[in-house]
């Protein structure tokens, strides 16, 4: 690794906890630190913010991640640095090494994107309760609908303006539809057809790391400047599957992230419901053919719209024992599907009155069924 100058030379102002102290000299630091903290007051949070440059954001980010701050803390660190510069304490007193934990989305676990977590960080550092949620939001929605690296990420390698110099080619761009590292990292791998080791990899969580950096400072700048406006909208996708996932209802999730990523087939069923003839009148669920029955038998049901359909199988106590169909969207029209007797792990159920049920948005009905054997 090249760098073309040194961080001494960056940095006017750098954290005094840097990772590999030796065991005398992190004990120094905590008896300087904790003498220093005996004579001041706690700051009162949220912490004092100025506005702040993004380009400097961007290009301290990209030196931090090759030089031990990885995407986490180099992001926090970078506007943590710039701050200690513009406002002093009580900055000077936080190292951007508390930030190291969520380098590969958490000591290399892949859950969020340590770029974004080192941005939100910084945002609840300086902004309220009443802020933070809108500004973190906007952060993670660009991030997640834009195309990274940004062109001007690409430009400031090509024009040489970054301070480590590993790889100064552009890079292939992807939209990760996601918060999450691993969704992130592989689908531009897939794009860019380049291995999670590769160099051109690590170059472009580099300078993602200088994206997100820098539109955490846009992002405060206009905050505090009275002219920040959220172009933030939850994906269609989280939107449609909060219709029947919400608080409200069994089974709610907690989303703003697209669903698809790693549920794409979310409603997974037996097999498609056969379609026999055109819209019918009325809702219905038809008792079952044949009943008794062993050990399959057949169910009708009539959509006179089309609607979101499940239709499910409980024992009489119940417990859910199949679903047949799972939430899945049908037209208008009569439908059968065949039940096989055996539960969501395969196993064939045991003889006894089982329920199947039809729920869609507009209509509720259960029919009992006798399996004999």
């Amino acid at each position: 690794m090249k760098n073309n100058i040194t961080r001494k030379d960056f940095l006017v102002n750098s954290s005094k906890a840097a990772v590999g102290l030796t065991a005398v000299g992190a004990l120094s630091s905590l008896i300087t630190t904790a003498t220093a903290k005996a004579g001041t007051k706690d700051t009162a949070w949220p912490w004092p913010y100025v506005a702040l440059d993004p380009d400097e954001a961007r290009k301290n980010a990209h030196y931090l991640y090759y030089n031990g701050g990885a995407c986490c803390a180099g992001v926090f660190g970078s506007i943590l640095d710039l701050l200690k510069t513009n406002v002093g304490d009580p900055f000077n007193s936080l190292p951007k090494e508390i930030m190291l934990f969520g380098g590969g989305g958490g000591a290399g676990w892949g859950s969020l994107c340590g770029t974004l977590n080192g941005g939100a960080a910084i945002i609840s550092l300086v902004t309220d309760a009443a802020s933070y949620g809108a500004l973190v939001k906007e952060l993670w929605g660009w991030y997640s609908t834009e195309k990274l690296p940004s062109d001007t990420a690409n430009d400031f390698a090509t024009q040489n303006k970054y301070l480590v110099h590993n790889f100064d080619e552009s890079l292939p761009q992807s939209i990760a539809g996601s918060v999450l590292c691993h969704v992130s990292v592989t689908d531009w791998c897939v794009t860019a057809d380049k291995t999670v080791g590769s160099t051109e990899r690590k170059e472009r969580c580099a300078r993602i790391a200088g994206d997100i950096a820098a539109k955490t400072v846009e992002i405060l700048n206009a905050k505090f400047a009275g002219t920040f406006i959220s172009t933030y909208t939850r994906d269609p996708v989280a939107a449609g599957c909060l219709n029947c996932h919400s608080a409200a209802q069994k089974y709610a999730v907690m989303t703003e992230m697209s669903c698809t990523p790693c549920h794409s087939s979310a409603h997974t069923s037996t097999g498609s419901a056969q379609e026999l003839s055109k819209i019918p009148q009325n809702y219905d669920i038809l008792q079952n053919y044949p009943n008794p029955f062993n050990p399959s038998t057949t169910i009708k049901f009539s959509l006179p719209t089309p609607d979101k359909v499940q239709v499910a199988i409980y024992d009489i106590q119940g417990t859910l024992v199949k679903n047949l169909i799972n939430h899945e969207d049908y037209n208008s029209g009569t439908y059968s599907i065949k039940w096989n007797g055996k539960n969501e792990f395969g196993h064939q159920v045991a003889s006894g009155v089982y329920i199947a049920r039809i729920l869609t948005n507009k209509f509720s009905k259960a029919i009992k069924m006798n399996l004999l054997k």
